[in-house]
């Protein structure tokens, strides 16, 4: 029987989503914790990868088992099991098909900055004291909407076959000194959301024009974008599946 599990992250701890070599992964932990409390060998395909030090609000995987499982009490002893940066919201019996990669039809990301020194905020945004014209940044999601190459925002040597994407949602908000990033789309590049945010910081700056930023799009070039900004303030926030619009969360 094959299951979805929608869950949640901090990613301080991990180096990312995916299992890796000598390193501490979500998929890994997830893999332990499952394999342990059924009895039985559990390998975990995640909707998608996260970087090390990126959180997740909402994130899903399938599995595979051998036994029908009661989601309400699956659901208490697994966060009963697992680490306090993890927690499972809901398991989610589907079809033997189903698959949480290959079935998402888009993912969302908010990048969270503060502009004023905040003490009980430093792991989860980043702190960046220079103002920054939102108004500006704002013209430039609107240029995103005009591409769907997007190489130049992509970490280089990655085994991708195609940088197309097709985003459908992005913007700022400021809330007093809090800047908010959110943006949609059918697929992510590895490091593209954070060379995004950074490149519409430079914006945000006067450092580039829009001009420049539609020209550093267009270029294909990763060394012509802006910085990487740092992991630590970045969520994936919603994955949409056609098959669980519908369903409801414990």
């Amino acid at each position: 029987m094959r299951y979805f599990i929608k869950f949640a992250y901090n990613g301080k701890n991990y180096f990312g989503f995916q299992i890796q070599p000598d390193a501490v992964s979500v998929q890994e932990t997830l893999d332990k914790a499952l394999s342990l409390l059924l009895k039985e060998k559990i390998e975990i395909v995640g909707a998608g990868r996260t970087d090390s030090g990126v959180h997740a609000k909402e994130m899903f995987a399938h599995f595979d088992c051998q036994n029908e499982l009661d989601a309400k009490h699956w659901i208490k002893k697994l966060n009963s099991y697992l680490p306090k940066d993890i927690v499972i919201f809901d398991l989610i019996q589907v079809k033997e098909d189903a698959h949480a990669r290959f079935d998402a039809t888009s993912r969302t990301y908010e990048y969270y900055i503060h502009t004023f020194k905040d003490v009980f905020n430093q792991e989860g945004s980043w702190y960046f004291s220079k103002k920054l014209d939102v108004q500006a940044m704002n013209k430039a999601c609107e240029l995103l909407f005009q591409h769907t190459d997007f190489e130049c925002f992509s970490k280089v040597n990655t085994d991708v076959h195609t940088f197309n994407c097709k985003i459908t949602e992005a913007y700022w908000i400021q809330k007093d000194t809090e800047f908010i990033f959110t943006i949609t789309a059918d697929r992510f590049l590895r490091n593209m959301v954070r060379a995004i945010v950074g490149t519409m910081i430079n914006i945000g700056l006067g450092k580039i024009s829009l001009e420049e930023f539609n020209t550093i799009i267009l270029s294909k070039n990763r060394s012509k974008a802006g910085f990487s900004v740092p992991a630590h303030g970045l969520y994936l926030v919603k994955i949409a599946y056609p098959y669980l619009e519908s369903h409801t969360s414990n």
